[in-house]
């Protein structure tokens, strides 16, 4: 009787390595995909930023260029090259207009969808600045129970007024007591 050393044979070794290159293969697809999505949300982010640099740069321009529909421009930002192109539309409000801002990566010449765009609007003020009809000096938290009570009081009154009226805190803190209503005798 004779032993032999058993080992593993060509086959099992081929199947072995086929599944490990299988294995391997799946990795790098899935790694490669997580490395292209980084990249293009990279590059959607900065040309969202380009974007809203542009409506600022608009917003902020004192001769708003009104009288064109659309202009371009070049830039480099964070290291490579982005166009752009600004579009002015009218809206239902004659002193108002849409604008749209669409960013593309390279140069002007570089077809393509764009990576980011970006809506605002311009125009006249529609009320008076500081205008308001909001009583906002009056705030409108209801006092509770748990901010304590003066012994001899209701929870939620001010020492001295009547049962029913609340207390309200407004923005600076000081207590507002507004004035019961008289309910109708019957």
């Amino acid at each position: 009787m004779t032993n032999r050393a058993r080992g593993f044979t060509l086959v099992e070794v081929l199947v072995a390595l086929i599944v490990v290159a299988i294995g391997l293969s799946a990795l790098m697809v899935a790694v490669s995909g997580t490395a292209r999505t980084s990249g293009y949300l990279r590059d959607k982010t900065i040309a969202q930023w380009i974007a809203m640099n542009r409506l600022v740069e608009v917003r902020l321009n004192s001769n708003n260029k009104f009288a064109q529909n659309t202009d371009a421009g070049e830039l480099t930002f964070a290291g490579r090259s982005w166009h752009y192109d600004t579009r002015y539309f009218d809206t239902s409000i004659t002193s108002m207009r849409r604008i749209d801002v669409r960013v593309y990566l390279g140069d002007a010449k570089t077809k393509g969808n764009p990576l980011a765009e970006s809506t605002s609007f311009l125009g006249a003020a529609l009320g008076q600045v500081g205008g308001s009809n909001v009583d906002w000096s009056v705030g409108s938290t209801v006092a509770t129970a748990t901010q304590g009570t003066t012994p001899g009081t209701t929870p939620g009154t001010t020492p001295g007024t009547t049962p029913g009226a609340t207390t309200t805190q407004n923005p600076t803190g000081t207590s507002v007591t507004p004035t019961p209503t008289p309910t109708p005798q019957p």
